[in-house]
């Protein structure tokens, strides 16, 4: 079976998957264009797509018999794909689960800290020669043990954050699902308005319709002038206009951010804030965590090309 990985995953998963299928695949590190996409579901058997192939409804439209059985996402997170209107064509679509947790979770916590502790606009200090020594009240910022978090969204990913928030830095944890869930640690779960409200919010939702601009100028309103609002999810569950306003008015005292509406592109407002940490999607970005993801896409495929139940389907 013919398939197209698109774009370059680390060495074992490449080996692994040339050793199992016919493989092409793209040197390019860019998404997949428009007319890739088409070209995509029209010659090959199977896809193993990334963040940012927008495999959307009118892509599937203008190749109404697709000669591809499967997509095998890259990722947790699929929004980037139609999902319906790919079962409707007749493709199976998986993800990787479960080899993203840990990863992304302890990216939660990098920029919690970065960002209460103001570490990201200690460093530019330091790197641009203006440092003039320690004295007692410089830079201080927000103590985060013994805070409050709120996590909005508790999956797989919630839950280990809520886990490291709680036994490493011994926070409350409060926190806001859709449906009743058991956190795994001391934690109540309360309204999206009272989740708002803590110390340190940590956003930790799907993407997708039903997320989207979940955290609008009404949910901000809610937060506290001296708390930090965090975001691993996916870029457009936050208002991106109105997390900015809610900053410069000093309505909120920072953010911290490893995803954004339109990346790669970050608003110059954000960028130019002392208060806000600006990471580049770095929330899996370990060899050993990609490469698990990679194998684990592959393992879909095998189950599909064999016959057999997807490990992970959607």
């Amino acid at each position: 079976m013919r398939l197209l990985i698109t774009r370059p995953l680390p060495d074992p998963v490449m080996e692994a998957a040339r050793a199992r299928f016919e493989v092409t695949a793209r040197a390019s590190t860019a998404p997949l264009s428009p007319a890739e996409l088409r070209a995509a579901l029209a010659e090959h058997d199977l896809v193993l797509p990334t963040l940012g192939d927008l495999f959307r409804a009118d892509v599937f439209a203008d190749v109404p018999k697709p000669r591809a059985r499967m997509l095998a996402n890259f990722g947790v997170g699929y929004n980037h794909i139609d999902v319906a209107a790919a079962r409707a064509a007749g493709l199976e679509v998986s993800n990787t689960p479960g080899a993203v947790t840990d990863a992304t979770a302890d990216i939660a916590l990098t920029l919690i800290l970065m960002t209460a502790r103001r570490a990201g606009e200690g460093e530019r200090l330091v790197r641009r020669g203006a440092w003039e020594g320690w004295h007692p009240t410089q830079m201080l910022g927000l103590h985060v043990t013994g805070k409050r978090v709120g996590i909005i969204g508790m999956g797989r990913i919630g839950r280990a954050i809520a886990r490291r928030c709680h036994f490493g830095f011994g926070m409350e944890v409060v926190f806001h699902n859709r449906s009743t869930v058991d956190p795994g640690v001391p934690a109540r779960q309360v309204p999206l308005a009272e989740a708002m409200a803590a110390d340190v919010v940590v956003i930790a939702v799907p993407g997708g319709p039903a997320t989207y601009h979940l955290i609008d100028a009404a949910a901000l309103r809610v937060m506290q002038p001296h708390a930090i609002l965090v975001n691993i999810s996916r870029g457009d569950v936050i208002d991106e206009a109105a997390l900015i306003a809610a900053l410069a008015e000093g309505r909120i005292a920072g953010a911290g951010l490893d995803v954004y509406e339109q990346e790669p592109l970050v608003p110059v407002a954000l960028r130019e804030m002392e208060a806000v940490t600006l990471l580049p999607h770095l929330g899996t970005a370990a060899l050993e965590v990609r490469t698990a993801m990679g194998l684990m896409a592959l393992d879909n495929l095998v189950a599909f090309a064999e016959g057999r139940p997807l490990p992970n389907p959607v």
